[in-house]
C-alpha cells in the first residue's frame, strides 16, 4: 500500500501485566545479585561444584488481582531470596500504597508456589546436545544447551535515533511520560494503571504523520475527564513528547479515557499476568514475534538471550547501512548450543542480497547461547530496568544488545 495508518501502543508501569513483568525480573535480579556475592565470599556449593552460582536457573511468573499476588515457576539457585519482600517493595515503587486503590503493597495476600527447576531441563542447558554426543570439548560456548526450542526475532529500522519502529517509539514515551508526571507531582490525581496508543500515517512505508493518540490513565474521582484531564495531558504529555521528536502532529485526532472514567483500575480492575504484552514489549507489531514472553527468564532462556541477540543483530545490520528494514529470526533446539537455522529478511530494502547479510552474520556473530551470555553480558541483574517501556530502542547503558559495535565487522564480512 502506498499510504496507510499503523498502530502501536504502550502501557505503564501500574498496568496489570507491567507490575506481574516488574516482580518476575526483580526476582531474577535478585537471585543474580545475591548469587554474585556469594561468589565473591568465595562459598562453594553443597554439592562442591565452584560453577554451581554460575548457573542460576529461573523462570518465574506472577499472577496480580484484587489484594492478591500469586508466585509460580522453578528455579535453581544457592541463594536465599525474602520473596514476599521483594513483590512488596516492586509494588510500592509503582505506587500502590494506598488501600482505597484495591491492591496496596503493604496488604496485598501472597501466595508462593515456586519451586525447582526440573532435573531433566537442567540437564541439557548444564551440557548441551553436541557436547553429549561428541563427548569432550574445550569450546566453553559448546557446553550450554538452549533452555528451550523456540523462533526468536529481532527488528529495525531507520524510523528513529534508536532504529525502532515510530509508532511503538512514540507509545513507549508518552507512558514514560505519563508516569513521570505522575510520579513528580505535576498531575497528582493520575493513578498508577494507563495505557497508550499511537497510529501514524506512512506513505511509500516513509512515516508522514501522527494522525491518532489514545490515551487511556487511571484517576482520581473528582477530575473532569472530558475538560481538566484531556487539557493537562495534552500540555504536560502528548505536547513535550512530540516536541523532543519533532513529529508532526498538528491536527491529530486526539481520545483520552473514552469509556468517560477509569478510577477502578489496576489490578483491582484487570487481572495482570506476567508475559501478556509481548508485543509491547518489541516491536508494537512492526515486526514478528516467536511468541515467549521475556520476563522471569534467566538469560540461557532463548526466549530471552537469542532475541536480544536477534534485536543486536538488526540493528547493527541497518545502522551499517546495509538496509532501511531488517527481521532477523534465529531458531534453537532445547538443550543444544548451535542454532538450527538463521534468516534475515530486509524486505526489499537491502543493498546487498539477504543471502549475503546472512552469511556475513554468521562469520561476525556467535549465537550460541553461552556466546551471547558473555558477549552482552546478561548475568548482571539488569532485567527490571526491562520490565516496562520496552526492551528494545532504550539505549542505557545495561541494553548491551542497543550497541552498535559489529557495523564495521559486518562491512569487513561483505
Amino acid at each position: 500500500m502506498s499510504s496507510y495508518l499503523f498502530t502501536s501502543e504502550s502501557v505503564t508501569e501500574g498496568h496489570p501485566d507491567k507490575i506481574c513483568d516488574q516482580i518476575s525480573d526483580t526476582i531474577l535480579d535478585a537471585i543474580l545479585t545475591k548469587e554474585a556475592e556469594l561468589e565473591a565470599e568465595g562459598y562453594v556449593s553443597p554439592s562442591g561444584d565452584p560453577a554451581a552460582l554460575a548457573n542460576a536457573r529461573t523462570a518465574v511468573e506472577a499472577l496480580v488481582t484484587t489484594g492478591l499476588v500469586v508466585l509460580a515457576g522453578e528455579v535453581r539457585t544457592q541463594a536465599y531470596i525474602d520473596f514476599e519482600a521483594v513483590v512488596r517493595e516492586v509494588i510500592a515503587s509503582i505506587g500502590y500504597n494506598d488501600p482505597a486503590l484495591g491492591f496496596d503493597a503493604s496488604s496485598c495476600g501472597i501466595i508462593n508456589s515456586i519451586h525447582e527447576q526440573s532435573a531433566d531441563i537442567a540437564q541439557g542447558v548444564d551440557e548441551s546436545f553436541e557436547v553429549q554426543h561428541a563427548g569432550s570439548n574445550d569450546d566453553p560456548y559448546e557446553l550450554i544447551g538452549a533452555g528451550d526450542q523456540g523462533m526468536m526475532f529481532g527488528y529495525a529500522c531507520d524510523e528513529t535515533p534508536t532504529l525502532m519502529p515510530l509508532p511503538v517509539f512514540l507509545a513507549h514515551r508518552l507512558a514514560e511520560r505519563l508516569a513521570a508526571v505522575r510520579k513528580d507531582g505535576t498531575l497528582p490525581y493520575l493513578k498508577p494503571d494507563g495505557k497508550t496508543q499511537v497510529s501514524v500515517r506512512y506513505d511509500n512505508g516513509r512515516p508522514l504523520a501522527v494522525e491518532k493518540v489514545l490515551i487511556s490513565t487511571q484517576h482520581a474521582a473528582e477530575v473532569d475527564v472530558a475538560g481538566q484531564l484531556k487539557a493537562d495531558l495534552v500540555e504536560q504529555v502528548l505536547t513535550p513528547v512530540f516536541s523532543q521528536w519533532q513529529i508532526d502532529w498538528q491536527g491529530a485526532e486526539i481520545y483520552v479515557n473514552p469509556t468517560g472514567r477509569f478510577v477502578i483500575g489496576g489490578p483491582a480492575g484487570d487481572t495482570g499476568v506476567t508475559g501478556r504484552k509481548i508485543i509491547v514489549d518489541t516491536y508494537g507489531g512492526s515486526g514478528r514475534h516467536g511468541g515467549g514472553c521475556f520476563s522471569g527468564k534467566d538469560p540461557t532462556k532463548v526466549d530471552r538471550g537469542a532475541a536480544y541477540a536477534a534485536r543486536w543483530v538488526a540493528k547493527n545490520i541497518v545502522a551499517a547501512g546495509l538496509a532501511r528494514r531488517c527481521e532477523v529470526q534465529v531458531a534453537y533446539g532445547i538443550g543444544m548450543a548451535r542454532p538450527l537455522s538463521l534468516l534475515v529478511e530486509t524486505f526489499g530494502t537491502g543493498n546487498v542480497p539477504d543471502e549475503a547479510i546472512a552469511a556475513a552474520v554468521q562469520r561476525v556473530f556467535d549465537l550460541r547461547p553461552g556466546a551471547i551470555i558473555d558477549a552482552l553480558e546478561l548475568r548482571r541483574p539488569i532485567y527490571r530496568a526491562t520490565a516496562a517501556y520496552g526492551h528494545f530502542g532504550r539505549e542505557l547503558p545495561q541494553f548491551t544488545w542497543e550497541a552498535t559495535n559489529r557495523v564495521e565487522a559486518l562491512k569487513a564480512a561483505l
